[in-house]
């Protein structure tokens, strides 16, 4: 990324910060100053503003993120105490706005789905802003605000979860349609793998800051086994690849009893023709949803990279998740950013599964599959690099979050820096297996909790390059 781009993107950012009683608290969601933003972006939601937190703590600016962190709990503990609240005792606002007075006075207001399109609670907000705790934490090292009674109460929050009763027998977590970042109908209802991602991430940063007692002995313990139980469901039987569709061919149907192999009754008639040449010998993916007698064989960015991040892959399938991007690059990076989701939903399943809505028409916002075919044969000679995130940190020894998606010329190696420790301790040398087994070319996708001493991206001459903490 070139200087005058750098400082583009600083000034949009800055633009948009969104300010309560002169102190700094957030982002606006939109800041185009061409053109005037919709009724709710010009509010900040909690989702988006961690990128924007990484940067302000990439940048030794952590006063931003720690207001932001405590003004969304304010409003959460405003909401639940109200007399009328009915919504969920874990339910974070989608987004909150600054609210002007007639005397002056500044207030904040939350958007708990009552002011939301389809009015649907957002389930993600509590992981979002319990990830971007654990991260401040860490590159501030302000252990001390994780001790207060309200984020101690937080953390609960999300423990709770773990222990909810539901009509369910799996360890998965179940929401409606448009309850996280697609937030509009778009058939992800059920047992998405983004929320099965960043619930696991949740429970394992809520385990890590809330303080142990004797009274909140037994939800601990239920949360770290349903975290456990989490990760293992995830691995075994949101896997696709090119074994899982002959074992799916080769199921028995209508199973009865606990030695059964076709756990969610999955039919084979069900897989579309696409997925077996998709993924080809050696590539794989997690399965966008999996729920009795469906498995979604959509392709998900966000829910994959999150789950290699957060430990729920193992090394194996973390570097066929890699060499699915490279092997379809043109599809899902070409000349525009990583796409959301492969395929785009079209004709009949357009109309029945986003209800016909104008928004997400086939190649446009959640539903994107950009015209990159007739670019195919451009594209796998010519791959643009795209925009590296700074995650240089004025703080001693911190722990900075950053995605960086980088090619350099043309070959096909997949080198994946540090994620982040499983459970078990056994995620922390997941970058190194990886590379290890993958061939010695010289591709890079780095989708890294960067920790001291490893290697990570920084300013060298105007380009960002790998290099030292």
């Amino acid at each position: 990324m070139n200087d005058e781009s750098l400082q583009k993107a600083y000034t949009l950012l800055n633009r948009s910060v969104i300010c309560c009683d002169g102190r700094p608290i957030g982002t606006a969601a939109v800041g185009d100053p061409d053109r005037p933003p919709a009724k709710n972006h010009g509010e900040c939601f909690i989702r988006d503003f961690f990128v924007s937190g990484l940067v302000f703590l990439a940048d030794g600016n952590p006063g931003i993120v720690r207001a932001f962190l405590l003004a969304v709990l304010d409003i959460t503990e405003q909401e639940h105490e109200s007399t009328e609240a009915s919504i969920h005792p874990s339910v974070m606002p989608a987004s909150f706005r600054v609210v002007r007075g007639a005397g002056g006075s500044e207030t904040l207001e939350g958007d708990f789905g009552d002011r939301a399109i389809g009015r649907v609670a957002p389930v993600d907000s509590l992981f979002w802003w319990t990830w971007l705790l654990c991260v401040y934490v860490d590159a501030t090292g302000d252990v001390e605000i994780t001790r207060q009674d309200d984020v101690q109460n937080n953390l609960e929050r999300v423990l709770a979860l773990s222990a909810n009763d539901a009509f369910e027998v799996f360890p998965t977590l179940m929401v409606p349609d448009g309850a996280f970042m697609v937030d509009r109908r778009m058939g992800v209802y059920g047992h998405p793998l983004e929320i099965q991602a960043l619930f696991y991430r949740a429970l394992r940063g809520a385990l890590r800051f809330l303080t142990k007692s004797p009274e909140n002995q037994r939800l601990v313990a239920c949360a770290e086994a349903r975290a456990a139980r989490l990760r293992d469901y995830v691995r075994k039987w949101y896997w696709i690849d090119l074994f899982r569709m002959r074992d799916i061919h080769r199921f028995p149907n209508e199973e009865f009893g606990k030695s059964g192999v076709n756990l969610h009754n999955i039919q084979p008639d069900a897989v579309p023709e696409w997925v077996a040449e998709w993924v080809g010998n050696d590539a794989g993916y997690f399965a966008g949803n999996l729920g009795p007698g469906r498995m979604d064989f959509r392709f998900f960015a966000q829910g994959n990279l999150l789950a290699i991040l957060f430990g729920l892959a193992t090394a194996e399938q973390t570097a066929a998740v890699m060499r699915l991007f490279e092997s379809h690059w043109p599809e899902l990076i070409g000349q525009m950013p990583l796409k959301l989701c492969y395929p785009a939903l079209e004709g009949e399943a357009w109309c029945l599964l986003t209800g016909g809505d104008s928004k997400n028409r086939p190649w446009s916002y959640h539903n994107p599959f950009v015209g990159v075919r007739r670019r195919r044969a451009k594209n796998r000679e010519q791959r643009p690099g795209a925009a590296c995130v700074p995650t240089r940190s004025r703080t001693p020894g911190a722990r900075c979050v950053a995605g960086v998606l980088r090619r350099k010329k043309r070959r096909s190696h997949w080198t994946l820096c540090q994620f982040e420790p499983d459970l078990d301790g056994g995620g922390v040398d997941l970058g190194r297996q990886v590379a290890q087994r993958t061939s010695d070319h010289t591709v890079a996708i780095c989708l890294n909790a960067v920790f001291e001493g490893l290697p990570m991206f920084r300013r060298q001459d105007g380009n960002w390059q790998s290099g030292p903490h």
